[in-house]
């Protein structure tokens, strides 16, 4: 086995997984609702930034962008980009573009990245721009979001429709879980995904990686007319951002990645790290669901853990069966878990879910899964599962020893023993159509100068140790550390951490590096 692309839950960049309970009841819908905004100002254009820029790449940094309103205090524009940044001429994509101009005046602009890879950097600021970012950046800065070259309202991966996805995403193999028949099963299903998606994409999928990614943000930067790069990037994306500050030290600006991933940790070392992250976290939630006297689990943690365990298997055994008529297996199970996780504030949720999968009722966790998947009533809102997919087989190279394989088998089942049966399984990108391009190395950013890391202490997506190990590479790493649950630190109510990332990205000043926010 192979955690490379293996597991579902590596979307370490999930933010907007985080929105589900802070914003809205599950019985109404999970989706963040659009903030009411001030009233529409004049759309301005800047000129654009071309000082230094090679001639072949001359008329990509020299576009000038087209605003239209998208919105109630937004307006968006399309970027026109190289498919091939090494043979610019080889053809052409669009990258898509939203800005809430500042509501004061304005410092220039703040890029930002909800992660993924694949979570739509439109819709975060277009759907929840006060979630994605405090109201003083908001004053001072044109917060833009954009889609990543891949994802959605740029040009995207596609692979499969509706009903196919829920297949890939909720479908329960026939074989036993860990029989050679069951890995065939999977390995199937993988291949029948990655030959959709090279089928359907126009020949985007060699392209989709996270250099190229880092190079459209630059030109972003560029067309927007800012001389250097602003940026507020959540899990991946600050695997985008730290890329971006080694390919461009001389145009970083004030960065600051939140909730950081490593960039010398192996794929088999990152999902074996992510497992033991979500069993830490799924023993706070524990304890906490044990404490408030309404848990559907009784005795210590670690008997309720052992129960939650009991009720996986059930599940794997005899799947669930929803009103819709579909069947909830522990793998769906285990996602729903999953995604409540990401938020103190969606525990609530996890109790109610598993409280009825108790009970036969699989409705609570479908919703959990769904608002994951980004599915509602039937339909798939984007295409961050296609996308996630496309970066991380890209990104991550082959890893091929058998006795590291064990190794990390092993670690999980020690660590994660109540994740650990529903972590693993096939390679999914052993099957994906072309070959990995990505390294796995430290990244230091030479020049670059002060980058803020924000790490929180139980983060289960992208664990604590992963924030300290990148503001140690970067050669002006400060590390800002939130005392806490739940993924990423800034904007989450701990004043602490907001004051320092804003008086860093509006006034330059650079935290003190060790910064401790209880």
């Amino acid at each position: 086995m192979n955690n490379r692309s293996t597991s579902r839950f590596r979307r370490a960049a999930a933010i907007v997984a985080g929105l589900a309970a802070a914003s809205v009841a599950l019985s109404g819908c999970l989706y963040a609702m659009i903030p009411e905004q001030a009233a529409p100002r004049p759309s301005t254009t800047n000129a654009p930034d071309t000082e230094g820029v090679a001639e072949d790449l001359l008329p990509f940094y020299s576009q000038t962008l087209t605003w239209t309103t998208c919105g109630t205090g937004f307006d968006c524009t399309d970027v026109t980009a190289p498919l091939d940044w090494e043979n610019p001429s080889a053809g052409e994509i669009t990258l898509s573009v939203v800005r809430h101009q500042a509501e004061g005046t304005a410092i220039g602009s703040l890029l930002t990245n909800p992660g993924g890879p694949g979570a739509s950097g439109v819709e975060l600021i277009q759907g929840s721009l006060d979630f994605a970012v405090g109201a003083d950046l908001i004053e001072n800065y044109d917060v833009i979001g954009f889609d990543p070259r891949g994802v959605g309202a740029s040009t995207a991966v596609k692979c499969f429709d509706a009903a196919q996805m829920d297949d890939y995403l909720y479908g329960i193999p026939d074989a036993p879980r860990g029989t050679p028949e069951w890995e065939a099963e999977l390995l199937e299903s993988h291949k029948a995904f990655a030959d959709a998606c090279d089928a359907n994409s126009a020949g985007i999928l060699p392209h989709i990686t996270t250099i190229n990614s880092a190079r459209d943000m630059d030109l972003i930067r560029a067309v927007l007319g800012d001389k250097q790069l602003n940026y507020l990037g959540y899990s991946y994306g600050t695997f985008l951002g730290a890329t971006y500050a080694k390919l461009y030290p001389e145009k970083a600006g004030r960065l600051v990645l939140d909730g950081a991933i490593d960039p010398a940790v192996p794929g088999l070392e990152v999902g074996a790290t992510q497992a033991l992250g979500f069993e830490s976290a799924l023993r706070a939630y524990m304890q906490n669901c044990l404490d408030s006297g309404s848990c559907p689990f009784n005795g210590t943690v670690d008997e309720a853990m052992a129960d939650l365990g009991a009720l996986l298997a059930s599940a794997d055994r005899t799947p669930l069966k929803n009103g819709d008529g579909r069947l909830m297996g522990a793998d769906a199970m285990m996602t729903a878990i999953i995604a409540a996780l990401y938020s103190e504030d969606s525990w609530s949720y996890l109790t109610q879910a598993l409280d009825e999968a108790l009970q036969g009722d699989p409705t609570t966790a479908f919703l959990l899964a769904d608002f994951y998947n980004e599915r509602e009533n039937g339909a798939y809102l984007s295409n961050s599962s296609e996308a996630f997919r496309a970066y991380n087989c890209m990104d991550y190279p082959v890893e091929d020893d058998p006795k590291a394989e064990a190794a990390i088998t092993k670690k999980i089942a020690e660590g994660a023993p109540t994740i650990a049966p529903y972590w693993n399984g096939p390679d999914s990108c052993s099957v994906w159509p072309y070959p990995p391009t990505g390294t796995r190395g430290e990244i230091k950013a030479e020049g670059a100068g002060p980058i803020v890391v924000v790490g929180t202490t139980n983060d289960p997506a992208t664990p604590y140790e992963w924030s300290e190990s990148l503001a140690d590479q970067l050669e002006e790493g400060v590390l800002i550390t939130r005392v806490g649950e739940g993924h990423t630190g800034y904007n989450k109510g701990n004043s602490c951490v907001d004051d320092a990332v804003e008086a860093f990205l509006l006034d330059d000043v650079v935290p003190e590096d060790g910064l401790r926010c209880e």
